[in-house]
């Protein structure tokens, strides 16, 4: 295996598709996740929910808190909690950085999916602003211009 083959053999597990509608996301940061041996296995098999999860600091660190996965069937460590904290892996300028822009400037971290790259857990998080009810509204409306375009685009072409 070449280096080339390495560097694209990402694989999506799961996405946070209300990240996008919820917030203005600015700016992207990959990283990793401190993890037990059944927890990478539930999330190579695909069993993790983003939904209702976030990134807070605590400590000078990171933490994702309210991710969901589901306990691997075949672990022998049953007390693990589905949604326990995990913790982040970043560079320390990195985190100081995005713990500033979280405390000064009304910022907030939000999961916007997990990957797996070259075997291990990512989690790729944006710093982001929350949208007003308006903006929210906007967003609709585009999304459905666009949906509305693609049918008559498809209609046009019978």
């Amino acid at each position: 295996m070449t280096k080339g083959d390495a560097s694209s053999s990402v694989k999506v597990v799961a996405e946070n598709r209300k990240a996008r509608f919820r917030y203005h996301l600015e700016e992207f940061f990959e990283a990793g996740l401190v993890l037990t041996g059944g927890e990478i296995k539930s999330i190579r098999a695909g069993a993790i929910s983003l939904g209702e999860s976030y990134v807070i600091p605590h400590r000078r660190e990171l933490y994702l808190v309210n991710a969901h996965i589901t306990p691997y069937a075949f672990d022998t460590n049953t007390q693990g909690d589905p949604t326990r904290r995990r913790k982040l892996l970043l560079h320390r300028r990195e985190i100081d950085k995005l713990i500033g822009r979280v405390e000064a400037k009304g910022f907030t971290l939000v999961p916007v999916k997990v990957y797996l790259k070259k075997g291990r857990a990512k989690l790729q998080i944006a710093l982001a602003k929350g949208k007003d009810t308006g903006d929210k509204r906007e967003t609709i409306k585009e999304r459905d211009a666009k949906r509305e375009a693609q049918r008559a685009m498809k209609n046009q072409h019978r």
